[in-house]
């Protein structure tokens, strides 16, 4: 398991983590002083921490129910329309470009985009929201996609024991959503931990709102005459022009550790970000989806606590953790009768 490397023996993870060193800019993230796992391991001799978790991550079966868990429209007919595992895919593509580009830890930024939304429910945001007003009625402080997807890799992942990840890379997850965890559990929402953690959260942001604009099209909630002035001028034409416009702007406006757009292009990102929410999260055809969510989930959690005798935040992890099908299976085989 050993290179030869300028004379010594090594193991290859050692020889990348000097690497790092050499490479990577100050203010960035290096494996060799990561904060450590909460179960301590015996390193790996080939990758670093964050290699490692990226891996977990990848191997993991919350990330597998990704592809069938919905984006913004529920049960798409065309094959074409985002999942919530493609968005996270395009989450860390254009977070590793980034981060590449200003030579920060890509393996970090990557481990923290792939797992930012491990904690997703069925049915998208409609189902978050079904799951909060759950919880908030049960007297728990509520629910939170970015909170599941840290309860997943610490806790429900590996049949309880958890994936036991890097501090980093738990940090990235609870902090890659702005302002909506509760600040009582101690973390610093607002200021991700590390500049990687800020990196994600710029480019979760890019994918969304191009990838949403996208589908949004290609299903016919909005038409091209009906965005914004400006939109299609200053940030491009297609779908791939807006996203290079965005992450060349990142690029070229951030430095010493600050992740930022120029003062014009974040007005049109604002721009476009608005719209999004009054013309297409809103739009007639998935608006009448919502009872339909609603009437789903909240039976299953009435089947989950009564039939299966599960506690309240436990009946919250297993709808969670269902992709839309299954849910729809379940829902179906146990409160439709049968023929």
């Amino acid at each position: 398991m050993e290179q030869s490397f300028d004379g010594n023996k090594k193991f290859f993870r050692e020889i990348w983590e000097e690497r790092e060193l050499e490479w990577l800019v100050p203010w960035a993230c290096l494996a060799v002083k990561s904060r450590g796992r909460g179960r301590e391991e015996e390193p790996c001799p080939i990758r670093t921490v964050f290699q490692r978790d990226r891996d977990r991550i990848i191997h993991s079966k919350s990330f597998r129910r990704l592809k069938h868990k919905t984006q913004v429209l529920l049960l798409p007919e065309s094959d074409h329309p985002r999942t919530r595992l493609t968005h996270t895919l395009e989450v860390a593509q254009i977070a590793r470009t980034i981060a590449r580009a200003l030579r920060l830890n890509e393996d970090l930024t990557e481990a923290i985009a792939l797992a930012h939304d491990l904690g997703h429910t069925p049915f998208g945001h409609m189902g978050e929201r079904v799951l909060n007003g759950i919880a908030l009625s049960e007297g728990l402080p509520g629910f939170h996609h970015a909170e599941q997807s840290l309860r997943v890799v610490d806790l429900l992942e590996r049949d309880g024991n958890g994936l036991n990840l890097t501090w980093e890379v738990r940090m990235g997850i609870i902090q890659h959503s702005k302002g909506q965890v509760d600040v009582r559990k101690g973390f610093e929402l607002d200021n991700p931990s590390t500049v990687e953690a800020w990196v994600v959260r710029v480019s979760d942001s890019i994918a969304y709102l191009n990838h949403d604009l996208d589908d949004a099209l290609g299903a016919g909630f909005i038409k091209i005459p009906d965005l914004p002035e400006g939109i299609l001028k200053n940030l491009g034409s297609s779908h791939g022009h807006r996203i290079g416009t965005l992450v060349r702007d990142v690029v070229a406006n951030s430095a010493d550790g600050q992740i930022r757009f120029s003062g014009g292009i974040l007005s049109h990102v604002e721009s476009l970000r608005n719209f999004l929410f009054n013309s297409v999260y809103s739009h007639d055809a998935i608006k009448r989806e919502e009872p339909k969510v609603e009437n789903v989930l909240r039976f299953l959690y009435g089947y989950t606590r009564n039939e299966m005798k599960l506690g309240a935040r436990e009946a919250l992890d297993v709808i969670s953790g269902m992709t839309d099908r299954y849910a729809l299976h379940l829902f179906r085989s146990v409160a439709e009768p049968s023929a």
